[in-house]
């Protein structure tokens, strides 16, 4: 999940649904009472529209509905959580970190912005922040998602060189659920670190087996491929670095691969 290579973060805005900020409490008036569901009725509209922007790609207009719906409800964790997408998708990621940070002030317990905030701090390279972020979940015995947070965890600590706690974090994420593609990438590329070749491609290779996204499998192919280049097996190589073109030719990997293709043939 390297800085210049893998953006870990996924978005979670197909699983946010709008709850209300809380009971009123103290002595309130019908007039205020009415006019607080008026403005809960607001934010739930905004947030629901600016849902459907974010998902469809229309960022700018996904950003403003989320602004609008927060004007509403300014303490709703989960329009914090809409903001801190919102913000993400459009590259401004100093926002997306307070507002994933004012989730967890508003409902600590909020176990996906923790997460999501974890694989923030991995993209920014602030590995140490990361693990804070990871050890949090793993202590909560609420947390339903062990592996996701293990596979961050692993990854943090393989990017800080600690390679056996690393090992350790991956390898159990896999014993958790076997099909989470992203621990198996990166026990994969921790092996072909570690010069266990052959470990690395069966891993690689199983994880194209789950079919994980285009970009992913483009990485897993070129990892694949600069393994087969140093044991000598060239049209091995080649092969995969077709693959990881034809499945991402406009991402990162597909570049990459590409140019490692001029270089081969």
């Amino acid at each position: 999940m390297g800085k210049t290579t893998r953006w870990p973060i996924a978005v979670m805005l197909g699983a946010l649904t709008l709850t209300g900020s809380g009971p009123l409490s103290g002595c309130v008036t019908a007039k205020s009472k009415a006019m607080a569901e008026q403005n809960f009725r607001k934010a739930h509209s905004h947030f629901e529209i600016g849902v459907d922007h974010l998902n469809n790609g229309r960022h700018a207009h996904g950003l403003r509905e989320m602004l609008l719906a927060e004007s509403f409800d300014p303490r709703n964790a989960r329009i914090h959580m809409g903001l801190a997408d919102a913000y993400m998708l459009k590259g401004r990621i100093e926002e997306a970190e307070r507002e994933l940070q004012r989730v967890l002030e508003l409902h600590p317990p909020y176990h996906d912005a923790r997460l999501l905030l974890s694989n923030l701090y991995i993209h920014l390279e602030r590995y140490e922040d990361a693990l804070t972020e990871t050890r949090e979940l793993l202590d909560d015995p609420t947390f339903p998602g062990a592996w996701r947070a293990l596979t961050n965890q692993g990854w943090a600590r393989f990017r800080l060189g600690r390679n056996a706690e690393a090992r350790g974090d991956l390898e159990l994420a896999l014993e958790y659920r076997r099909q989470h593609w992203p621990a198996m990438l990166n026990l994969g590329i921790l092996e072909a670190q570690e010069g266990h070749h052959l470990e690395a491609i069966a891993l690689l290779g199983e994880m194209l087996t789950l079919n994980p996204r285009p970009g992913a499998r483009a990485e897993a192919n070129y990892r694949i491929a600069e393994i087969y280049v140093l044991m000598g097996q060239r049209e091995r190589a080649v092969a995969h670095l077709v693959a990881a073109v034809d499945q991402a030719a406009s991402g990162p990997w597909g570049t990459k691969s590409e140019d490692y293709l001029k270089i081969l043939r």
